[in-house]
């Protein structure tokens, strides 16, 4: 039986009202953090004006509070059943005939859509945003000595030219572009002949553009060039497949992507995966919403409120590690990718069913 369309709302507005003011305050706290981040890695380098660090970090937050929704609709369920209970609102609905299944359909309701809004909205925006803020940080960092992160891309080629090796600090995502390149050349016998530092390195097919180029070789002073070419026999699709990594692709283009990587004979499986994460994204709101009302429907002249409160936000970060577990499991092929999205989906799912069924109907 459906809820009353009045009261449906009522309840919709306070399920919304708390898990948007819970993703509201997260995204303000990683912005900030990141924010001072960006100025501390900034320094005095050219060009990083606290404004573009500004803007930087709001490109960034977005694809990091993306893995945090879960969350925020665990915690906001929680607290909107915790503050109807406080209020005594669930006590005159349950006197009124109103079941726990009925009153959390807005909950429910509320939880789907914003699945369905972070799937097809917010993930194709987040994803645009952090590939602009890899742009500008490339543009920014690239010559930077303080840009340095530990996660330097390592590339070995061989081609007509002989074998080379780059270095680059940082890959535009979603392109074939490197940032901040350092080219060590060597003939076919192995005998290393120049090096080569760069601003930027552009894959084409079958060659490298390097622009804003300063050669450097054993028999001749260093010599500048606006551009140098160096042949390669690299795919472009993997070397693109490479240094983007399937959150930084939108959803909307995963289909495609997928589709483009079989075609050229290479694993899709991590895209694939992604895919069907995002497709289970919906049920895991669901879920979580499951989770809160099993801790959340006590009423406070009970007592014991904390300790439920504690054992949902147990079970939701369990619900969470189990999430990852099978996505690493998936990404290695170990289990398919479909099982690996939608199991923490599912299981978490009939558990909160169970347990509410259990409480409720005994």
């Amino acid at each position: 039986m459906l809820i009353g369309p009045t009261l449906g709302r009522y309840f919709a507005w306070r399920f919304a009202r708390t898990i948007l003011g819970v993703f509201v305050t997260v995204f303000a706290l990683v912005y900030t953090l990141d924010f001072v981040e960006l100025l501390r890695r900034a320094g005095d380098t050219q060009g990083a004006s606290a404004g573009l660090m500004a803007q930087l970090a709001l490109y960034r937050t977005p694809a990091v509070a993306e893995s945090v929704l879960p969350f925020a609709i665990l915690f906001g369920s929680m607290t909107a059943l915790l503050q109807l209970s406080r209020k005594l609102e669930l006590v005159v609905a349950r006197a009124a005939g109103i079941s726990a299944w009925q009153f959390l359909q807005p909950g429910a309701f509320v939880a789907l859509a914003i699945g369905v809004i972070a799937i097809g909205a917010y993930n194709p925006l987040s994803a645009a945003l952090k590939q602009r803020s890899s742009e500008i940080e490339a543009k920014i960092f690239a010559k930077a000595t303080k840009a340095g992160t530990g996660k330097d891309f390592w590339i070995r080629q061989r081609s007509i030219d002989g074998q080379a090796i780059l270095r680059a600090e940082t890959a535009i995502e979603g392109t074939t572009t490197l940032a901040g390149v350092s080219a060590f050349l060597f003939d076919d016998s192995g005998v290393f002949t120049a090096q080569i530092e760069a601003a930027r390195a552009i894959l084409h097919d079958g060659w490298w553009e390097l622009q804003d180029v300063r050669v450097l070789t054993k028999d001749s002073p260093p010599e500048s060039h606006d551009s140098y070419l160096i042949a390669s026999t690299l795919d472009l699709s993997q070397l693109r497949q490479r240094f983007t990594p399937p959150e930084s692709v939108p959803f909307w283009q995963l289909p495609e992507t997928i589709a483009r990587h079989e075609r050229a004979g290479l694993d899709a499986t991590r895209y694939r995966l992604r895919y069907d994460v995002l497709l289970a994204t919906p049920l895991l709101y669901l879920a979580m919403v499951l989770v809160a009302a099993t801790v959340s429907l006590r009423f406070f002249r009970f007592g014991g409120v904390g300790k439920l409160v504690l054992g949902g936000v147990a079970a939701g970060f369990v619900l969470y590690v189990a999430r990852q577990v099978m996505e690493g499991l998936g990404a290695s092929g170990m289990v398919a990718p479909t099982v690996a999205a939608w199991f923490p989906a599912v299981v978490g799912s009939l558990l909160g069913t169970l347990t509410l069924l259990y409480q409720e109907d005994g």
